[in-house]
Order: structure tokens, then sequence, then C-alpha cells
């Protein structure tokens, strides 16, 4: 299985909150993470994307063959994250579009086994892959909008 953490690109200020829209340098880390990400992907991927409007239009760069989960929203917890993406059981490749902190915590999880407050770039990516039943997660790639 695959995880890939991607969060949501640049959004405009304001209230209220599930309803900040991307901004224009936001659409455009959103096109460019889409293209890196188009250019890796093989085989299945699942989509999960949490119902605020910065994670709908970010995911929508990419593809709008996206399921909305609640179970990953802003307050979400890596706990949360963890078992909406079905890991480590999951076939194929989970992308999930989500919000920090929630999404640097589930990174930290599956590095050490606990939550810390790690911090993922506006619009960037992290990229896991269990190759074993029973391994321990290795991190693929750290991708920030400025470097696809």
């Amino acid at each position: 299985m695959e995880l890939i953490l991607w969060r949501h690109a640049e959004a405009q200020p304001g209230e209220p909150d599930a309803e900040r829209a991307l901004t224009v340098k936001g659409r455009k880390q959103a096109k460019r993470m889409a293209a890196w990400l188009k250019n890796r992907l093989s085989g299945r991927y699942h989509i999960l994307v949490s119902p605020t409007a910065r994670t709908r239009q970010t995911a929508t760069a990419l593809t709008e063959d996206y399921d909305v989960s609640g179970e990953i929203g802003p307050a979400a917890t890596a706990r949360h994250i963890v078992a909406a993406a079905d890991w480590p059981n999951a076939k194929g490749t989970v992308i999930v579009v989500g919000h920090s902190p929630g999404l640097n915590r589930t990174a930290s999880l599956l590095l050490t086994g606990r939550e810390s407050e790690w911090e993922m770039k506006k619009g960037g990516l992290w990229w896991f892959q269990l190759r074993d039943e029973g391994d321990p997660a290795f991190l693929r790639a750290v991708v920030g909008p400025r470097d696809a």
C-alpha cells in the first residue's frame, strides 16, 4: 500500500472557514503538484478529500473523481486519517487531501510511531509506502509545490 498525504494549497483568509477558496497562487500550487503526481502515479488509486472548499479545489487539479470524507476534515487527528485511509490494509494508493495539523501528525505517526508537530508546506505532499506486511512505512517522497 502507498499513502500520499497532500496538504491543501494556499487558501484565501476569511469565514466561514469551510468555504475558503484557493488563491491564484494556491491554484498554481495545486496544478503543479497534480502534474507531478500524474507523472508518478501508476495503477489504482483512491482519493479522500476533506469537505472544505480548499481541499476539494486542490484535489480537482488532479481529478474530479474523489470521495469527500468528514473524517479527514480540519479537526481530524492522525488516528482519524489513518483509519479513513484504511492504512495499512487498503489496496493500491490512497491519497488524502487534508489539513494541518492532522496530516503533519499523521506523517510523524507513520515514521516514528507517535504524533509530533511536524511541518508540511501548503500544497505539499508526503508519500509513504509499505513494502511488506509488518514492515514499517518508509518515506518515498516529500515534495513542496515549488519542487514539483
